[in-house]
């Protein structure tokens, strides 16, 4: 593509040089520059990539987007004479934003040419766009799906490491869903995403709002900027898009406060657009009366109840028949770690799920004792490293409130010690928390003791790893796989 085509209404102040050049690739990244790469100079959460613009020009790059004009000298300072010479320079308002708008440029806007539906939140974003792009699969249509678990491009599964994926990544993925054929796009839009610019430029059809509770404030530094970042979504949709709210979130209606998208809502316990009620739950499943129509699901949980009320509320927006949508929803399977259940001997029951979060692991500890009240429930939990510190005490408070016994182990440590965490983690137990639990850095460890020593028909709640299978120590990716180590704990109980 020529440049003057990608840098169109991507804020651009000034240019030096040819703009009639053609473009080969576009690059954030300085280690993938290529000859005649476009390589925008993005300031990032941890690091400027203007201090990697002359690595870029050496690389082969033939122009250069920048924010910061003393930055770029200072770099062009260390080029030989008439290196930099063939080389245009856009200069931009904000790099961060005009990396999205160049990468829409350049792979043709595809989110124009799909329905895109968009879902933020702190807990339920992976759930629910998984299920609904299994949903429209299921009903024959080709989907695309970007999610904490894996992006697809229709049934080809792509890894991923981030909730929303840098620009030029997503505008490559989209652009290959348009390519395959695809008709819609499903997106997890996490708050960070939003503030750093990942979704700017994309046109969504649906934004779909699940709830707003303690996280990420290691990032947004209070819960108004987080507030505030989640709201920017909804503040960005255009009129003729739907504002999907659950409104039994407090924060729900502040999200719609300034949408120029049609707000519709959804609800387990007053009056709305779109209601759900479960009728009866177990470990197999749950009965729905949603709009008046009864079906089954797979899934079990109040939480779970508002997600499967969010894909309905959606799917019917965007073309599904609500009966047909019924329907597909009595076929799915829950998101991959989210309330998987293995079965054991001495009739236990252990639960994995990505509860990372006091809510989230609130939500999953009472659908448990609600389910099975009678028996004993056990969580196995701990906090990841370099990560908001003050979650820790309160998701202690909430494991002692609903555990009959608890586990305070390792999760993704990163950088700290994880005897420092569990020392966060332990300040919010009271002599009655600490008097039922157990301090095991090791998790192997912790999960084969809480495994062996609970009794007949117990619940094991492993909680924060979910659909994970390596741990972080340090800066390393350990392979770790909470279903080997419970398996391997299952033959010992067996032999």
């Amino acid at each position: 593509m020529i440049l003057s085509n990608i840098i169109e209404n991507a804020g651009v102040t000034a240019v030096r040089g040819r703009t009639d050049r053609p473009v080969s690739t576009l690059c954030s990244d300085s280690r993938k520059v290529v000859k005649d790469a476009l390589f925008i100079a993005v300031k990032g959460f941890a690091g400027n990539g203007h201090d990697y613009i002359a690595k870029a020009i050496r690389s082969g790059a033939s122009a250069v987007a920048y924010e910061d004009e003393q930055a770029l000298a200072a770099q062009l300072a260390t080029l030989a004479p008439g290196e930099a010479d063939d080389v245009t320079f856009i200069r931009v308002e904000a790099s961060r934003k005009a990396v999205a708008l160049m990468a829409d440029n350049y792979y043709d806007h595809p989110s124009r040419k799909l329905t895109l539906v968009g879902i933020t939140g702190t807990n339920g974003k992976t759930t629910t766009v998984t299920l609904l792009y299994n949903l429209f699969m299921g009903l024959g249509y080709n989907c695309g799906l970007l999610s904490t678990i894996a992006n697809f491009v229709g049934t080809r599964r792509i890894e991923t490491t981030n909730t929303t994926v840098d620009p030029i990544t997503m505008g490559g993925l989209m652009a290959e869903m348009v390519d395959a054929g695809c008709e819609y796009c499903f997106m997890e839009v996490s708050s960070i995403g939003v503030e750093q610019d990942r979704v700017t430029g994309l046109r969504f059809k649906v934004g779909i709002f699940s709830n707003l509770t303690h996280d990420h404030l290691d990032y947004h530094g209070t819960f108004a900027e987080y507030l505030r970042c989640k709201k920017l979504f909804f503040d960005n949709l255009p009129a003729d898009a739907y504002a999907v709210i659950n409104i039994d979130d407090r924060n729900g209606r502040v999200m719609v406060q300034n949408t120029k998208a049609k707000v519709v809502t959804y609800s387990c316990r007053s009056i709305a657009d779109h209601t759900c009620r479960i009728m009866e739950e177990s470990f197999d499943g749950m009965q729905l009366r949603i709009d008046g129509q009864e079906t089954w699901t797979r899934l079990i949980g109040q939480h779970n109840a508002y997600n499967i009320l969010a894909i309905y509320t959606a799917a019917i927006l965007v073309g599904a028949r609500p009966e047909e949508a019924l329907i597909a929803i009595s076929r799915l399977e829950s998101a991959c770690g989210r309330l998987e259940t293995l079965r054991g001997p001495k009739d236990l029951s252990v639960v994995i799920d990505y509860a990372h979060t006091p809510d989230a692991m609130e939500n999953v500890l009472k659908t448990l004792r609600d389910i099975a009240p009678e028996k004993e429930l056990v969580c196995v939990f701990g906090c990841g490293g370099d990560r908001d510190k003050t979650k820790r005490p309160e998701m202690a408070k909430v494991a002692e409130e609903y555990a009959d016994r608890i586990f305070v182990t390792s999760d993704n440590s990163r950088t700290e010690k994880t005897e420092d965490i569990l020392e966060d983690i332990k300040a919010g137990l009271s002599p009655r928390g600490l008097a039922k639990s157990f301090f095991i850095a090791d998790r192997r460890e912790a999960i084969r003791t809480a495994i062996l020593l609970a009794p007949q028909g117990a619940t094991i709640l492993l909680a924060g790893k979910g659909h994970e299978t390596y741990q972080i120590i340090g800066t390393e990716h350990r392979h770790f796989d909470e279903r080997e180590v419970v398996a391997d704990v299952f033959k010992t109980l067996n032999s």
